[in-house]
């Protein structure tokens, strides 16, 4: 059984460099028993990109975990996220609701890249629903949410400014979207009763299934964005380069 364990992922994709490591491209839908063997207790660093991951429970044998990317997965929220204390940095895609767990879990968070997320408004990658304004009021709330250790978010360091109104009002910059029949084919008539009707059957903050940040037009399994194509996050990885220049090139 332990040979099977060690033989259930492809050794030769696994890159080590000291306590990194980078798993990715590899279609695992869950973290392989033998990747925890081979690196788990001494790995800091660990970038799972670009895999088909469904759960995340086997990070709770990574107990030394400083450094996470898990872009480009089939996560649907970060349910099976658990509590890593050592945790700096987080850059995770595609996941709806993440705000609050990431704050649970990651107490310590440094640096954290959201961009791709549905539920962060970037105009990259929805760019015919949000705006410059969306964004930064997102980005306001998410300061607001998340650790205070919090230095780096996205594309820029959190200036004093941010973190200040993030304090004062960042409670209040949650974004709901209202979902509103086509307008266009609505009479005056029409516009005002579903108003009306929404207005009085509005979302609770009390229900499961509320959030505070924008609804996407993309599922998971959609065409993902990589972040080499957003500027942005291009930033990101260029400030992440200088702070670990260790990371081997790709090819």
């Amino acid at each position: 059984m332990a040979m099977m364990r060690e033989q259930d992922f492809n050794r030769t994709a696994l890159t080590v460099q000291r306590s990194q490591a980078w798993y990715t491209g590899q279609r695992a839908e869950r973290i392989p028993h033998g990747l925890i063997g081979l690196v788990g207790a001494d790995c800091s660093s660990l970038d799972l990109s670009y895999n088909n991951l469904v759960s995340l429970t086997a990070l709770k044998e990574f107990a030394n975990l400083e450094e996470l990317v898990l872009d480009n997965n089939c996560l649907c929220d970060l349910n099976t996220l658990p509590r890593m204390p050592k945790l700096t940095t987080l850059s995770v895609t595609d996941i709806e609701r993440a705000l609050d767990r990431i704050k649970e879990c990651c107490p310590c968070l440094k640096y954290a890249s959201l961009l791709g997320n549905p539920g962060c408004p970037d105009q990259l990658t929805n760019p015919t629903t949000t705006d410059e304004e969306d964004y930064e009021r997102y980005r306001r709330y998410a300061v607001h949410v998340l650790p205070a250790t919090l230095r780096f978010l996205d594309s820029r360091p959190i200036s004093s400014r941010e973190r200040q109104e993030a304090r004062e009002r960042g409670s209040l910059m949650r974004m709901v979207r209202v979902n509103l029949p086509n307008l266009s084919s609505l009479t005056a008539e029409e516009f005002a009763r579903a108003l009306h009707h929404k207005r009085h059957n509005s979302i609770s903050v009390e229900e499961p299934d509320y959030t505070p940040l924008p609804d996407s037009m993309r599922g998971p399994l959609d065409v993902r964005r990589t972040k080499e194509e957003n500027a942005g996050s291009l930033r990101y990885r260029q400030f992440l380069h200088m702070q670990f220049p260790t990371h081997p090139k790709t090819g």
